[in-house]
């Protein structure tokens, strides 16, 4: 009887754990301490889970005395691996179509370097063969983006830098931005504050003419530094809370940690305005980091979001970078005016 109770007891505390870990906007809890790092890796998740449902399957099928059991555990998986993937399906697996790029689009590229581990040569091809306008460059030495715009200016991209750094001990707190020339001349606006632990970089345009662009780095969502990554994310949508805004970088979150931070109401998702790029074109469930998961199975946590004014007309996660030297895959957008 006894047995029976606990086992009672333990399925259904296994029921409701895979239920909140599967959808926590539930109860309100996504951002809480381990909610956010289980929900992080969804793809991961699936994939162990399934692993799980075959060796509670096997036991179920050996084991008379512990059949029962084992398999309401399986079944438990694997209704928990249905719905990440139902999930993960519905916010797009991958879509990398593009259009041709028509006057007044804005291409924006995206790559946490890891302290300058690509190559020059590797940020500044892809720049070009991206054609882009705006870059994003969390974790990166001022030295090492100085050096990124003087190669794109002798390919004949001209683009201003906008650096932000913390201190100089470590390029992780550090994070650049590059605006082309083209969009007209920017400045650095420290007004609004910034993001704790980690810089976020916010540029407006100095005849008023032209979006917002912001630079994003949160710290990332470690035990010890939770309330820093929430104000991040808080700070982000504060800025997102224009009528244009185009904001990308590493946010060390995905869509699942936005919820109660998104003013938008459709199927955009993103924070404040802001829409998600990767989710509005079918790419939110593609992994921008580690780079040694297959994307499918990484945290899509490297974004780029923008105000309605923008229409996205394509999106995609890098992966001919994998070997570059970064953890962290290149994000790419093409941004068109809404209207």
């Amino acid at each position: 009887m006894f047995r029976r109770v606990l086992s009672a007891v333990v399925l259904v505390v296994l029921g409701v754990a895979l239920l909140l870990a599967a959808w926590p906007q539930l109860l309100g809890i996504q951002r809480q301490v381990g909610v956010v790092q289980v929900t992080t890796l969804r793809g991961l998740l699936a994939a162990i889970a399934l692993l799980c449902v075959v060796f509670f399957t096997l036991i179920a099928l050996m084991s008379s005395r512990l059949r029962r059991f084992a398999g309401a555990i399986a079944l438990l998986l694997l209704a928990f691996a249905g719905i990440e993937v139902a999930v993960l399906t519905t916010r797009g697996v991958g879509d990398l179509a593009f259009e041709t790029k028509a006057p007044g689009d804005l291409t924006v590229l995206s790559w946490n370097t890891l302290g300058d581990s690509p190559s020059i040569d590797a940020i500044t091809t892809l720049a070009i063969e991206q054609d882009a306008d705006i870059i994003v460059l969390p974790e990166t030495s001022a030295d090492y983006a100085g050096q990124v715009q003087d190669a794109l200016s002798a390919s004949g991209l001209s683009m201003k830098l906008i650096p932000l750094s913390y201190d100089q001990i470590s390029k992780a707190r550090s994070t650049m931005l590059l605006i082309s020339s083209d969009l007209g001349d920017y400045v650095r606006d420290d007004s609004k504050g910034g993001t704790d632990q980690l810089p976020s970089v916010l540029a407006v345009p100095v005849d008023g003419t032209g979006p917002v662009i912001v630079g994003a780095h949160p710290v990332s969502p470690v035990p010890a530094e939770m309330a820093g990554w929430r104000q991040g994310l808080e700070w982000l949508a504060a800025r997102c809370a224009g009528d244009n805004v185009i904001l990308a970088g590493d946010l060390n979150s995905t869509l699942d940690h936005y919820t109660g931070l998104d003013a938008a109401s459709d199927a955009g998702g993103g924070i404040g305005n802001c829409r998600d790029g990767a989710r509005v074109t079918g790419n939110a469930a593609v992994g921008s980091w580690p780079t040694i998961l297959p994307s499918l199975l990484g945290a899509p946590i490297d974004h780029v979001m923008a105000t309605p004014n923008w229409t996205f007309v394509g999106f995609r996660v890098i992966t001919s970078e994998d070997d570059a030297g970064s953890d962290h895959r290149p994000v790419v957008a093409q941004l068109r005016p809404t209207g």
